[in-house]
Protein backbone atom coordinates (compact mmCIF):
# COMPACT_ATOMS: atom_id res chain seq x y z
CA UNK A 1 0.00 0.00 0.00
CA UNK A 2 1.64 3.26 -0.50
CA UNK A 3 1.94 6.10 1.73
CA UNK A 4 -0.95 8.30 0.66
CA UNK A 5 -3.67 5.26 0.72
CA UNK A 6 -1.74 4.71 4.48
CA UNK A 7 -2.94 8.07 5.44
CA UNK A 8 -6.01 8.14 3.58
CA UNK A 9 -6.81 5.05 6.00
CA UNK A 10 -5.34 6.34 8.71
CA UNK A 11 -7.37 9.50 8.53
CA UNK A 12 -10.63 7.21 8.82
CA UNK A 13 -9.20 4.98 11.63
CA UNK A 14 -8.20 8.16 13.74
CA UNK A 15 -12.25 9.27 13.47
CA UNK A 16 -13.58 5.99 14.39
CA UNK A 17 -10.92 5.76 17.37
CA UNK A 18 -12.48 9.36 18.39
CA UNK A 19 -15.75 8.08 18.35
CA UNK A 20 -14.84 5.08 20.41
CA UNK A 21 -13.04 6.93 23.64
CA UNK A 22 -16.24 9.44 23.21
CA UNK A 23 -17.99 6.04 24.17
CA UNK A 24 -16.20 6.76 27.87
CA UNK A 25 -14.94 9.81 27.74
CA UNK A 26 -17.33 13.22 27.96
CA UNK A 27 -15.29 15.78 26.23
CA UNK A 28 -11.69 16.66 26.87
CA UNK A 29 -11.40 16.33 22.93
CA UNK A 30 -8.13 18.77 22.28
CA UNK A 31 -6.34 16.57 25.47
CA UNK A 32 -7.01 13.74 23.62
CA UNK A 33 -6.51 14.59 20.31
CA UNK A 34 -2.97 15.85 21.44
CA UNK A 35 -2.42 12.64 23.70
CA UNK A 36 -2.80 10.77 20.45
CA UNK A 37 -1.03 12.77 18.60
CA UNK A 38 1.92 12.40 20.75
CA UNK A 39 1.58 8.63 20.52
CA UNK A 40 1.87 8.35 16.46
CA UNK A 41 4.24 11.02 16.77
CA UNK A 42 6.53 8.30 18.98
CA UNK A 43 6.52 10.70 22.01
CA UNK A 44 5.71 10.80 25.35
CA UNK A 45 3.13 13.79 27.71
CA UNK A 46 2.87 15.03 30.92
CA UNK A 47 -1.26 15.90 32.18
CA UNK A 48 -1.26 18.62 34.48
CA UNK A 49 -4.60 18.85 35.96
CA UNK A 50 -6.37 18.39 39.54
CA UNK A 51 -7.62 15.11 41.15
CA UNK A 52 -10.99 14.22 39.90
CA UNK A 53 -10.79 14.85 35.99
CA UNK A 54 -10.41 11.16 34.73
CA UNK A 55 -6.75 11.11 33.81
CA UNK A 56 -6.31 7.81 34.81
CA UNK A 57 -9.70 6.38 32.85
CA UNK A 58 -8.51 8.83 29.89
CA UNK A 59 -5.59 6.75 29.21
CA UNK A 60 -7.22 3.39 30.15
CA UNK A 61 -9.82 4.09 27.20
CA UNK A 62 -7.40 5.20 25.12
CA UNK A 63 -5.00 2.06 25.63
CA UNK A 64 -7.83 -0.45 25.22
CA UNK A 65 -8.72 1.36 22.09
CA UNK A 66 -5.62 1.32 20.80
CA UNK A 67 -5.15 -2.19 21.77
CA UNK A 68 -2.54 -1.62 23.70
CA UNK A 69 -1.88 -3.12 27.41
CA UNK A 70 -2.06 -0.82 30.13
CA UNK A 71 0.03 -0.34 33.79
CA UNK A 72 -0.39 2.76 36.30
CA UNK A 73 2.43 2.95 38.85
CA UNK A 74 1.24 5.32 41.84
CA UNK A 75 4.07 7.61 42.34
CA UNK A 76 4.77 7.70 46.33
CA UNK A 77 7.82 9.21 48.40
CA UNK A 78 8.76 5.68 49.03
CA UNK A 79 9.04 3.85 45.50
CA UNK A 80 11.63 2.34 44.53
CA UNK A 81 13.45 2.57 41.54
CA UNK A 82 13.73 -1.55 41.54
CA UNK A 83 9.75 -1.48 42.69
CA UNK A 84 8.95 0.43 38.74
CA UNK A 85 11.80 -1.63 36.68
CA UNK A 86 11.80 -4.61 38.47
CA UNK A 87 15.01 -6.67 40.07
CA UNK A 88 17.02 -9.96 40.10
CA UNK A 89 16.03 -12.71 43.00
CA UNK A 90 17.40 -16.01 43.63
CA UNK A 91 15.02 -19.26 42.18
CA UNK A 92 14.91 -22.35 43.48
CA UNK A 93 17.83 -23.42 41.49
CA UNK A 94 20.15 -20.91 43.11
CA UNK A 95 20.18 -18.62 39.61
CA UNK A 96 19.30 -15.07 39.34
CA UNK A 97 15.88 -14.60 37.68
CA UNK A 98 14.51 -10.68 36.31
CA UNK A 99 11.19 -10.26 37.60
CA UNK A 100 9.85 -7.73 35.38
CA UNK A 101 8.33 -4.29 36.76
CA UNK A 102 5.54 -2.34 35.68
CA UNK A 103 7.48 0.03 33.29
CA UNK A 104 6.87 -3.31 30.87
CA UNK A 105 3.69 -2.22 29.00
CA UNK A 106 2.56 -0.51 26.11
CA UNK A 107 1.12 2.85 28.30
CA UNK A 108 2.38 3.34 31.23
CA UNK A 109 0.58 6.31 33.63
CA UNK A 110 3.32 7.09 35.60
CA UNK A 111 0.39 9.25 38.31
CA UNK A 112 1.35 12.06 40.31
CA UNK A 113 5.32 11.87 39.03
CA UNK A 114 6.37 14.75 40.94
CA UNK A 115 5.68 12.53 44.52
CA UNK A 116 8.21 10.47 44.38
CA UNK A 117 12.06 11.75 44.84
CA UNK A 118 14.61 12.56 42.00
CA UNK A 119 16.36 8.83 42.27
CA UNK A 120 13.36 6.98 41.46
CA UNK A 121 11.80 9.74 38.82
CA UNK A 122 15.20 9.40 37.01
CA UNK A 123 14.31 5.57 36.77
CA UNK A 124 12.44 6.36 33.62
CA UNK A 125 14.71 8.70 31.84
CA UNK A 126 16.46 5.43 30.07
CA UNK A 127 12.97 3.88 29.49
CA UNK A 128 11.32 7.02 28.32
CA UNK A 129 14.71 7.58 25.70
CA UNK A 130 16.03 4.54 24.48
CA UNK A 131 12.58 2.13 25.17
CA UNK A 132 15.19 -0.05 27.14
CA UNK A 133 16.00 -0.25 30.99
CA UNK A 134 19.22 -1.52 32.59
CA UNK A 135 19.20 -3.86 36.09
CA UNK A 136 22.23 -5.19 37.34
CA UNK A 137 24.20 -4.20 34.32
CA UNK A 138 21.83 -6.04 31.27
CA UNK A 139 19.84 -4.44 29.35
CA UNK A 140 16.46 -5.29 28.37
CA UNK A 141 14.46 -3.64 25.76
CA UNK A 142 10.62 -2.56 26.31
CA UNK A 143 7.87 -3.62 23.45
CA UNK A 144 6.98 -1.36 21.03
CA UNK A 145 4.68 0.92 20.69
CA UNK A 146 6.11 2.75 24.26
CA UNK A 147 4.25 5.70 25.70
CA UNK A 148 4.48 7.30 29.31
CA UNK A 149 2.00 9.22 30.28
CA UNK A 150 2.71 11.02 33.61
CA UNK A 151 0.48 13.34 35.64
CA UNK A 152 1.03 16.06 37.87
CA UNK A 153 -1.51 18.12 40.54
CA UNK A 154 -1.06 21.69 40.16
CA UNK A 155 -2.48 22.82 43.12
CA UNK A 156 -0.03 21.19 46.11
CA UNK A 157 3.11 21.25 46.14
CA UNK A 158 4.21 20.45 49.91
CA UNK A 159 5.77 17.34 49.73
CA UNK A 160 6.71 16.93 45.77
CA UNK A 161 10.03 16.91 44.08
CA UNK A 162 9.52 19.05 40.86
CA UNK A 163 10.80 17.43 37.48
CA UNK A 164 13.99 18.52 36.57
CA UNK A 165 14.32 20.22 33.33
CA UNK A 166 16.19 17.33 31.72
CA UNK A 167 13.30 15.11 32.33
CA UNK A 168 10.65 17.88 31.70
CA UNK A 169 11.90 18.25 28.07
CA UNK A 170 11.57 14.28 27.43
CA UNK A 171 8.44 15.07 27.30
CA UNK A 172 6.90 15.70 24.20
CA UNK A 173 4.02 17.59 24.96
CA UNK A 174 2.51 18.94 28.47
CA UNK A 175 -1.34 19.47 28.35
CA UNK A 176 -2.97 21.32 30.92
CA UNK A 177 -6.66 20.02 31.68
CA UNK A 178 -9.62 22.04 32.41
CA UNK A 179 -12.36 21.69 34.11
CA UNK A 180 -15.27 20.45 32.11
CA UNK A 181 -18.52 22.91 31.17
CA UNK A 182 -21.48 22.43 32.46
CA UNK A 183 -23.40 20.69 30.18
CA UNK A 184 -20.24 18.14 29.75
CA UNK A 185 -20.34 18.11 33.79
CA UNK A 186 -24.11 16.98 33.47
CA UNK A 187 -23.28 14.21 30.74
CA UNK A 188 -20.50 13.04 33.11
CA UNK A 189 -22.66 12.17 36.33
CA UNK A 190 -25.48 11.00 34.11
CA UNK A 191 -23.01 8.17 32.50
CA UNK A 192 -21.03 7.50 35.69
CA UNK A 193 -24.40 7.36 38.39
CA UNK A 194 -26.25 4.49 36.33
CA UNK A 195 -25.96 1.19 35.44
CA UNK A 196 -24.76 1.15 31.53
CA UNK A 197 -21.10 -0.17 31.35
CA UNK A 198 -19.87 0.79 27.99
CA UNK A 199 -17.32 -1.44 26.11
CA UNK A 200 -14.74 0.26 24.14
CA UNK A 201 -13.24 -2.24 21.28
CA UNK A 202 -9.60 -2.39 19.95
CA UNK A 203 -9.56 -0.97 16.60
CA UNK A 204 -5.56 -0.76 16.04
CA UNK A 205 -3.04 -3.66 16.89
CA UNK A 206 0.38 -2.65 18.12
CA UNK A 207 2.27 -3.19 14.67
CA UNK A 208 -0.55 -1.35 13.00
CA UNK A 209 0.53 1.70 15.31
CA UNK A 210 4.13 1.32 14.28
CA UNK A 211 3.51 1.39 11.07
CA UNK A 212 1.36 4.37 11.03
CA UNK A 213 4.15 5.83 13.12
CA UNK A 214 6.92 5.22 10.60
CA UNK A 215 4.27 6.91 7.82
CA UNK A 216 3.84 9.74 9.19
CA UNK A 217 8.51 9.79 9.74
CA UNK A 218 8.20 9.81 6.05
CA UNK A 219 5.92 12.38 5.27
CA UNK A 220 7.95 15.42 3.54
CA UNK A 221 8.15 18.92 5.13
CA UNK A 222 8.70 21.93 3.38
CA UNK A 223 11.88 24.21 3.84
CA UNK A 224 10.20 26.91 5.08
CA UNK A 225 8.57 25.25 7.75
CA UNK A 226 11.11 23.63 9.08
CA UNK A 227 12.78 27.14 9.34
CA UNK A 228 9.63 28.69 11.09
CA UNK A 229 9.91 25.97 13.58
CA UNK A 230 13.73 26.42 14.41
CA UNK A 231 12.82 30.40 14.33
CA UNK A 232 10.25 29.88 16.85
CA UNK A 233 11.83 28.02 19.71
CA UNK A 234 15.04 30.44 18.60
CA UNK A 235 12.52 33.44 19.93
CA UNK A 236 12.56 31.51 23.29
CA UNK A 237 16.12 31.48 24.51
CA UNK A 238 16.55 35.06 26.30
CA UNK A 239 20.09 36.74 25.44
CA UNK A 240 20.10 36.32 21.93
CA UNK A 241 20.00 38.67 18.84
CA UNK A 242 16.48 36.34 17.75
CA UNK A 243 14.68 36.79 21.30
CA UNK A 244 11.10 37.97 21.30
CA UNK A 245 10.35 40.73 23.37
CA UNK A 246 8.59 39.53 26.25
CA UNK A 247 11.11 36.40 26.36
CA UNK A 248 14.04 38.91 26.72
CA UNK A 249 12.11 40.54 29.65
CA UNK A 250 10.19 37.52 31.34
CA UNK A 251 12.73 34.08 30.47
CA UNK A 252 15.50 32.68 32.33
CA UNK A 253 15.99 30.17 29.99
CA UNK A 254 14.55 28.96 26.76
CA UNK A 255 13.66 25.29 24.73
CA UNK A 256 16.39 23.25 23.36
CA UNK A 257 16.81 21.95 19.87
CA UNK A 258 14.43 19.10 20.88
CA UNK A 259 11.51 21.14 20.97
CA UNK A 260 12.49 22.01 16.90
CA UNK A 261 12.41 18.28 16.09
CA UNK A 262 9.19 17.52 18.48
CA UNK A 263 7.73 20.54 17.02
CA UNK A 264 8.12 19.09 13.46
CA UNK A 265 7.34 15.44 14.30
CA UNK A 266 3.95 16.95 15.81
CA UNK A 267 2.82 19.34 13.49
CA UNK A 268 3.24 15.85 11.02
CA UNK A 269 1.18 14.17 12.85
CA UNK A 270 -1.18 17.05 13.43
CA UNK A 271 -1.18 17.00 9.48
CA UNK A 272 -1.90 13.48 8.76
CA UNK A 273 -4.77 13.24 11.22
CA UNK A 274 -6.31 16.30 9.00
CA UNK A 275 -6.32 14.18 6.09
CA UNK A 276 -3.11 16.72 4.58
CA UNK A 277 -0.06 14.52 3.31
CA UNK A 278 2.74 18.09 4.19
CA UNK A 279 2.66 20.12 7.34
CA UNK A 280 2.41 23.66 6.78
CA UNK A 281 2.77 26.50 9.49
CA UNK A 282 -0.54 26.21 11.15
CA UNK A 283 0.26 22.81 11.74
CA UNK A 284 2.90 23.62 13.66
CA UNK A 285 1.44 26.41 15.30
CA UNK A 286 -1.45 24.23 16.62
CA UNK A 287 0.80 22.14 18.64
CA UNK A 288 3.13 25.17 19.98
CA UNK A 289 1.52 25.73 23.06
CA UNK A 290 2.23 22.27 24.31
CA UNK A 291 5.51 21.77 23.00
CA UNK A 292 7.00 24.93 24.38
CA UNK A 293 5.08 25.43 27.66
CA UNK A 294 7.07 23.16 29.94
CA UNK A 295 10.36 24.26 27.89
CA UNK A 296 10.02 27.68 28.84
CA UNK A 297 11.58 28.96 32.15
CA UNK A 298 9.78 31.98 33.75
CA UNK A 299 12.00 34.43 35.79
CA UNK A 300 10.88 36.00 38.92
CA UNK A 301 9.81 39.13 37.15
CA UNK A 302 7.24 36.97 35.38
CA UNK A 303 5.47 35.75 38.46
CA UNK A 304 5.40 38.96 40.16
CA UNK A 305 3.16 40.73 36.81
CA UNK A 306 1.73 37.34 36.51
CA UNK A 307 2.64 36.88 32.71
CA UNK A 308 1.62 33.40 31.46
CA UNK A 309 3.26 31.15 29.59
CA UNK A 310 0.84 31.24 26.99
CA UNK A 311 1.68 35.03 26.64
CA UNK A 312 5.26 34.04 26.55
CA UNK A 313 4.43 31.50 23.50
CA UNK A 314 1.71 33.52 21.53
CA UNK A 315 4.28 36.49 21.18
CA UNK A 316 6.51 34.38 19.50
CA UNK A 317 4.20 33.61 16.74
Amino acid sequence: MSDVSLIENFVKKYASLKSEIAKVIVGQEEVIDQILISIFSGGHSLLIGVPGLAKTLMVNTIAQALGLNFKRIQFTPDLMPSDILGSEILDENRQFKFIKGPIFANIILADEINRTPPKTQAALLEAMQERAVTVAGHQYKLALPYFVLATQNPIEQEGTYPLPEAQLDRFMFAINLEYPSFDEEVDVVKSTTGDLQQTVNALFTAQEIIDYQQVIRRIPVPENVIEYAVTMVGRTRPNTDAAAELVQEFVDWGAGPRASQNLIMAAKTHAAVNGKFSPDIEDVQAVATSILRHRIIKNYKADAENISDQQIIKSLF
